[in-house]
């Protein structure tokens, strides 16, 4: 059998999966790579991998797809990674930089900003003062690991899966391993089986992981994230998919 090609996002939230794989015998019949997000979406789009764990917004740039895993990069309420950094109450921001690593944060911001707190800044893609800006009033997206140890630079700071919960009373999914062609019964079983390996040894990969003295890894990776594709991430899936649609 041809190894499957995968692509799978780089930050540390992913550590779990990874760990998982590349403790079982999985691993042998994959050709990973590991990208930035949105560079991890673009290779499943041109048909370079055939699953990627990609930022959910982007399925919708897919003329097929489909998920593959039981597990997923989402959130019951705060995620401490995905943010919105401000000088200025989010009300009286006038501009929001987006973040040129991520499509379902953007978008995500897109969403609230238009149907939650109903505000209309310009939007700035590939801004030169990206992540500092001068003027009180511009804002940024920002997610991942850079993001860490950045809260109390901020005078006012958006966690945007908090934000959701708020906005619609769901958790919400910002990655899914999603495959652009059908995939062997066989090799998804193991794929999964391999993916809750990690998760289930997130202490031992923990102890592997360098101490920060400014981010707390373990509540991160024990607490602020939730891995399981339940029933209720996959109705905010498809909710946030309609937002998308209609912005």
């Amino acid at each position: 059998m041809n190894k499957i090609r995968i692509s799978a996002v780089s930050y540390t939230n992913t550590r779990p999966f990874l760990y998982g794989l590349e403790h079982s015998a999985v691993i042998h019949d994959i050709d990973l790579s590991l990208d930035m997000p949105a560079d991890c979406a673009q290779k499943l789009i041109d048909n370079r991998v055939d699953i990627g764990l990609i930022p959910v917004a982007a399925a919708l740039q897919l003329p097929k797809w489909e998920i593959v895993s039981d597990y997923c990069i989402g959130a019951n309420g705060p995620v401490n990674s995905v943010f919105i950094f401000s000088n200025c109450d989010i009300n009286e921001v006038k501009t929001i930089q987006l973040d040129a690593q991520s499509r379902s944060s953007n978008n995500l911001a897109k969403v609230l900003l238009k149907n939650f707190w109903k505000i209309t800044p310009e939007q700035i893609v590939d801004a030169k003062d990206y992540a500092s800006p001068a003027d009180k009033h511009t804002a940024f997206v920002q997610i991942g690991d850079r993001t860490f140890g950045k809260k109390e630079m901020f005078p006012f700071v958006y966690d945007l899966a908090e934000e959701w919960k708020k906005f619609t009373g769901l958790p919400f999914v910002f990655a899914a391993w999603i495959a652009n062609k059908p995939i062997p019964e066989e090799f998804t079983k193991e794929f999964n089986k391999a993916l809750k390996y990690g998760l289930d040894h997130r202490t031992e990969l923990l102890r592997e992981l360098p101490i920060r003295d400014d981010f707390d890894l373990q509540d991160y990776l024990m607490n602020k994230l939730d891995f399981v594709l339940d029933n209720d991430k996959r109705r905010a899936l498809d909710l946030f998919l309609g937002y998308i649609k209609a912005l």
